[in-house]
């Protein structure tokens, strides 16, 4: 059995954006030179998320907007328990529970094995400082 490690780091300037990063997730699929297997591909932090969906600007709006109606940004202790710990950042926590931490896809002849406009995404919810992702991808 193959295996590959990769860890990319991101720095997302806005507090809360998505990143494709399919391309970069592509790269290392084709480096581990499994040509049968999985790619397991996660946010390393607890304010972060990776998703699959459609690189489609009107939807990624349409998630930002349910996202801060979920779990509005509030920096002040009152509306989130975990800021009284002196942390601002209770609403990232719960928006990336609702995105999800990772993706599995299946490698099949060497690619990523994708339905019909799936890309992988990076979201952030609590940006402005490097933060990273693993890649790893194992098989035959």
């Amino acid at each position: 059995m193959k295996s590959q490690t990769v860890h990319l780091t991101l720095n997302v300037p806005a507090r809360m954006d998505f990143v494709n990063i399919t391309g970069e997730v592509e790269k290392v699929v084709k480096q581990s030179k499994v040509r049968e297997g999985l790619c397991l591909v996660n946010a390393m932090h607890i304010t972060a998320s990776v998703f699959i969906n459609d690189d489609e600007p009107g939807l990624h709006e349409d998630y930002k907007r349910w996202l801060e109606h979920l779990a509005p940004f509030d920096a002040s202790p009152s509306r989130y328990h975990h800021n009284r710990t002196g942390e601002d950042n209770g609403d990232a926590h719960h928006k990336r529970q609702i995105m999800g931490r990772e993706v599995v896809v299946a490698v099949t002849e060497g690619k990523l094995d994708f339905g019909p406009w799936e890309q992988i995404f990076y979201g952030e919810f609590d940006g402005r400082r490097p933060k990273r992702v693993l890649i790893k991808v194992i098989g035959e």
